[in-house]
C-alpha cells in the first residue's frame, strides 16, 4: 500500500511537472509576429532552381509553421509525387506549373493557389518557358510533429 501511494504521488508529480513545463513556454519558444523583406532572404541554389527559407518555427498554436519560396527552372520538378501527414498551400507568384493532385493534373499560373491535402500524392512541375516561383506554406498541428 505504501509503495502504491508513493508511486501514485511520484507519477502525479511527473504529470503535473510536465504540464507545467508545457504551459510555461517562454515567448522565446514561439515565433512572434514578423515581416521578412524579399531582399533580405538568401537564395540557396538547388539542382532544379533555388529556394529561400523564410521561417520554420513553432507558433502559439502550431508545432511548426514553415514558409519557403521555390523557383523552378523550365521543365523541372523538385521531387517525384509523394505524400506526408501535413498539409501545404502553394501560391504561384510567376510562371506556369502543372500540379499533380492524386488523381489528376492541372496547369495553373500567377496568382493561382494549390492546396495539397494530408496523405495524398502530389507534385509540381514547371511546364512553362520561364522560371516559375511559388510560395509554400506548410504547418504541423499540435501532436503531429515527432518529438526530437
Amino acid at each position: 500500500m505504501r509503495h502504491t501511494a508513493l508511486g501514485l504521488a511520484l507519477g502525479t508529480g511527473i504529470v503535473i511537472g510536465a504540464a507545467g513545463a508545457t504551459l510555461a513556454r517562454s515567448a522565446d519558444d514561439v515565433m512572434g509576429s514578423r515581416a521578412v523583406d524579399w531582399k533580405d532572404m538568401t537564395a540557396r541554389a538547388t539542382k532544379v532552381g533555388e529556394v529561400r527559407q523564410v521561417f520554420e518555427d513553432r507558433t502559439a498554436t502550431l508545432d511548426e509553421l514553415e514558409l519557403h519560396i521555390t523557383t523552378l527552372m523550365p521543365g523541372q520538378t523538385p521531387h517525384t509525387p509523394h505524400k506526408h501527414p501535413d498539409e501545404e498551400v502553394l501560391i504561384i507568384r510567376e510562371g506556369t506549373v502543372e500540379t499533380f493532385l492524386g488523381d489528376r493534373t492541372q496547369v495553373v499560373g500567377p496568382g493561382s493557389v494549390i492546396f495539397q491535402a494530408a496523405n495524398q500524392l502530389h507534385s509540381i512541375k514547371n511546364v512553362g518557358t520561364t522560371p516559375a516561383t511559388y510560395h509554400v506554406i506548410k504547418w504541423n498541428s499540435p501532436g503531429m510533429k515527432p518529438k526530437k
